[in-house]
């Protein structure tokens, strides 16, 4: 489904966020791509779909190249694609079932009857068919999220792509959406990729998990195999170690460079 060959990716005038990164994902899975902050992990999907594109190697989905696509290629592709955002990107101005027929409406040419009947059955997996009439400003964060999610799946993509979908949730509605993804990978025959920090969560449903570190695979295995290593890295990642590999000061100049008083050279 997914196949990422030696990749280098940079933000213009930034840091190298990518380097050398090579990832092959199965189908059909539910694949977690996890890693401290900073590290890559939204940027793959932003490879994914397309948004950016690898400055070397070489980018799959769906047995296509990316860069290799135009305009239309690449509008066909994201048609196969759901995208769960970090803070859900709902319209502000159309009420909770207009955000979710949305893609329906401009994607398809089905009669009003029919998109009325999958939008409300999209809302009632995700627990909120009763508000389909409410706006995003009359819902709480947690049900926005979900109502985004019902939006992602409103065309039974083939690919579903999850940027952090359990930040800021209670522990009710975390839970609830974890249980979602993987019913809603199993059900629609789906393959999920899905970008989190919630280590317990992620490894109760994920199939496969890939850590990033240092903008390339640190790692990768099933939950049981991550959890069993001995690697010092994963070892702080899963056990939340302030002390290890992974650095918790961005590289600046010393403290003695930094606070020295002005035209007076460093001690």
């Amino acid at each position: 489904m997914i196949v990422c060959r030696d990749v280098d990716f940079a933000y213009p005038g930034g840091a190298p966020v990518l380097r050398g990164f090579s990832l092959e994902l199965p189908a059909g899975k539910v694949c977690a791509i996890m890693g401290a902050s900073g590290g890559g992990k939204t940027t793959v999907l932003r490879l994914l779909g397309g948004q950016h594109l690898a400055s070397r190697g070489q980018v799959q989905v769906f047995g296509q190249d990316v860069a290799q696509l135009g305009d239309q290629g690449l509008r066909a592709m994201r048609r196969r694609m759901g995208v769960l955002f970090q803070l859900g990107a709902l319209f502000t101005d159309l009420s909770v079932f207009d955000n979710v027929a949305f893609a329906l409406r401009e994607h398809t040419r089905l009669p009003e009857p029919m998109v009325r009947d999958i939008v409300l059955m999209k809302l009632h997996a995700v627990g909120l068919r009763g508000a389909r009439d409410l706006m995003p400003s009359d819902i709480s964060g947690g049900m926005a999220r979900r109502v985004a999610l019902a939006r992602a799946i409103a065309l039974d993509p083939e690919l579903m792509m999850y940027d952090e979908p359990f930040a800021g949730l209670d522990p009710i509605a975390l839970g609830t959406t974890a249980r979602l993804i993987r019913e809603l990978n199993d059900a629609l025959n789906m393959t999920t990729v899905l970008v989190s920090h919630d280590v317990d969560e992620t490894f109760r449903i994920a199939d496969w998990v890939v850590v990033l570190a240092a903008g390339a695979v640190a790692a990768q295995g099933t939950p049981a195999q991550l959890r069993a290593s001995t690697d010092p890295l994963l070892q702080q990642f899963l056990g939340a170690h302030a002390q290890g590999p992974v650095p918790f000061h961005y590289p600046a100049p010393s403290l003695a460079q930094d606070f020295a008083l002005p035209g007076k050279a460093a001690a």
